[in-house]
């Protein structure tokens, strides 16, 4: 499990901690589906079932992909990539597609209406063979479903009618919607969004899974890990690293801390931020309440963001995110004149010098009146991968059942697609 530090928010809690009998009653409605959404539980036991069910397709789809195509475009919104592109900006990096590798470009389109976006990754895609996989629920999404018109027509135009249905995969919806109607009359190959998992949670299914397999992610260790994980935060007491991020957090939010700021020293990480925002975000603010989730990259944002930071409002917490291995090695050089005077570094690994910048950036930060809570997993790899998404998806569902939320509807969001299509069909 990831461990958890919350020694530099105590001096904050007050009189009283959090309490903890309100996150084991949010665990009881959690694991016994007695909660509200409790029809969108079945994240708890997905890497289990798709290791049992559609793990082996999956492989295959990603092998067949890597072996006859140079790029995949991977269309879909929200949920339906954030994991994916989180997982190999992480693990892979997030110049993946500049790199020298064996396996494909993947490209995340349907995330937005950009013509200048879209028209961009078709220019990089050039001439190359690539497959196209879309990923949508329904199918009715404006977003994917316009970028997805745009990259079928250009598979029909390169390869034919025949060819371009071998080149498409749909993750969608097992038995109804429009995408999913449509793969089946036209013989797509498909993969399955389960029903029991919303989008947000879904990154440990196809919907996550197969774009990670084509970039060389291996799907088999995250799933494995994934499994343990899962089970080892079904622990029933106030040392699971889940249970006090949640209440810590909802601690604190009870004494005015209404802002949450992620940070991460390693600049891989900034999708996995914007997976937990979505992640958060969508499940927390609700009926008027809710800890607003934020995100900065350090030392960068430390340059910018880090004045508000340290002298701003005074309605922030911080959770810093740590791997106790980094896998990379880089030593200071020395400098025969020592004209920057940091000589006194040479020889010493950067990832020595980055836990000294992490340790004294949290200092100054509780000392200007910032709670921070310090996450580290083991590894920046699979293991440490899949450590994160459990924890974060466990400690989210926790923390929503202790606000008195549903952590599984996201009824807010779909008030801006109605106005949109209502203007969109009455435009002049």
């Amino acid at each position: 499990m990831v461990k958890i530090d919350i020694s530099g928010a105590k001096e904050f809690f007050g009189p009283t901690g959090p309490d903890f009998s309100k996150v084991s009653n949010a665990h009881r409605t959690l694991f016994e589906r007695s909660g509200e959404g409790a029809e969108y539980t079945g994240w708890l036991e997905l890497p289990e079932r798709v290791k049992a069910g559609e793990l082996k397709a999956i492989l295959s789809a990603a092998a067949r992909i890597r072996g006859n195509s140079e790029a995949l475009v991977v269309i879909g919104i929200g949920g339906s990539y954030l994991g994916a592109k989180a997982a190999i900006d992480l693990l892979r990096s997030p110049n993946y597609n500049m790199k020298k590798k064996d396996t494909p470009d993947v490209f995340f389109a349907g995330n937005g209406v950009s013509p200048a976006a879209i028209s961009e990754i078709i220019e990089l895609i050039g001439d190359r063979d690539f497959t196209v996989n879309v990923i949508s629920k329904s199918g009715g999404t404006l977003e994917p479903a316009l970028s997805f018109r745009v990259f079928k027509a250009l598979l029909e135009k390169k390869y034919g009618a025949a060819g371009a249905k071998r080149r498409i995969i749909a993750t969608t919806d097992a038995q109804r919607g429009i995408l999913h109607d449509t793969a089946v009359s036209e013989g797509w190959e498909r993969f399955i969004v389960p029903n029991d998992v919303g989008g947000r949670f879904s990154v440990l299914s196809a919907v996550g899974l197969l774009p990670m397999a084509v970039a060389g992610i291996d799907i088999e260790k995250v799933l494995n890990c994934a499994v343990r994980e899962l089970h080892d935060l079904d622990l029933r007491s106030s040392e699971n690293p889940a249970w006090i991020y949640a209440g810590v957090r909802q601690h604190l939010y009870g004494l005015g801390r209404q802002i949450e700021i992620l940070a991460c020293f390693e600049p891989s990480f900034r999708f996995m931020a914007e997976w937990w925002k979505q992640l958060f975000g969508e499940s927390e603010g609700k009926n008027g309440i809710g800890i607003y989730p934020a995100s900065v990259e350090f030392s960068a944002d430390l340059h910018s963001m880090g004045q508000f930071i340290q002298d701003g409002p005074r309605r922030l917490m911080e959770t810093v995110v740590s791997f106790e291995d980094d896998g990379a090695e880089l030593k200071v050089p020395f400098e025969l004149r020592d004209r920057d005077g940091l000589n006194y570094l040479a020889g010493v690994q950067f990832g020595e010098v980055q836990r000294i910048v992490t340790k004294a950036v949290a200092g100054a930060h509780i000392k200007g009146d910032v709670p921070n809570i310090a996450i580290t997993a083991s590894r920046r790899d699979e293991e440490g991968f899949a450590e994160l998404v459990c924890f974060f998806e466990m400690s989210c569902a926790l923390s929503a059942y202790v606000s008195g939320v549903n952590p599984f509807n996201q009824p807010g969001v779909e008030a801006y697609k109605k106005n949109m299509f209502k203007m969109l069909q009455e435009r002049e």
